[in-house]
């Protein structure tokens, strides 16, 4: 599967706009993160891409999320490694994440949230004014998107990254495609 055939898949599977930018934020991340660890940028950003493009079928069911969009991606010839990192990243099916990989998307998922809360916040509502800094500041607060699970993207560690090296990655990352995001 490449790129355009995974975006329109995305975009085909979720009905709620801002779940696709969710996706094109994770994809971006993804590709930063792959190229930070010299990794292949494709197949990283396909897994970003990817990850919850079965979320509208399985939104309320979270014991099946992921699951079935890995079932998806299976059937359609996507690499294994791919499939296996969207399947990790629910915590409900218990697969350990292995590769850097599968840390990584699951480190990145939960901070594109944060990112994106970050830059609704200020009046501007654009990424072109966040500093990784300004994300680290809301990070602490625990009242500020609390549907962020922060534990999930202090996992950094298992990558090699400090919080302040993966805020500042993802930061750049989503600013360089920051019209797509609308923000």
């Amino acid at each position: 599967m490449n790129r355009e055939e995974a975006l329109a898949l995305v975009e085909a599977s979720l009905d709620n706009p801002n779940l696709v930018k969710h996706c094109l934020a994770a994809e971006a991340v993804m590709r930063a993160l792959a190229q930070h660890f010299g990794e292949d940028q494709e197949l990283w950003g396909l897994a970003g891409l990817v990850h919850d493009v079965d979320y509208a079928q399985t939104k309320d069911e979270p014991a099946r999320h992921s699951l079935v969009g890995a079932q998806v991606l299976a059937q359609r010839g996507v690499d294994p490694r791919i499939v296996y990192a969207v399947k990790a990243h629910n915590d409900a099916h218990g697969e350990p994440r292995l590769s850097l990989l599968d840390k990584a998307l699951y480190a990145c998922e939960g901070l594109t949230g944060l990112i994106t809360a970050a830059a609704l916040i200020r009046p501007e509502k654009k990424l072109s004014i966040i500093t990784p800094e300004f994300v680290l500041n809301r990070f602490k607060e625990k009242s500020f998107a609390r549907g962020v699970r922060r534990e999930e993207i202090l996992t950094c560690t298992e990558i090699g990254l400090t919080l302040e090296e993966l805020v500042t990655i993802g930061v750049k990352a989503m600013q360089q495609i920051a019209p797509a995001l609308g923000l």
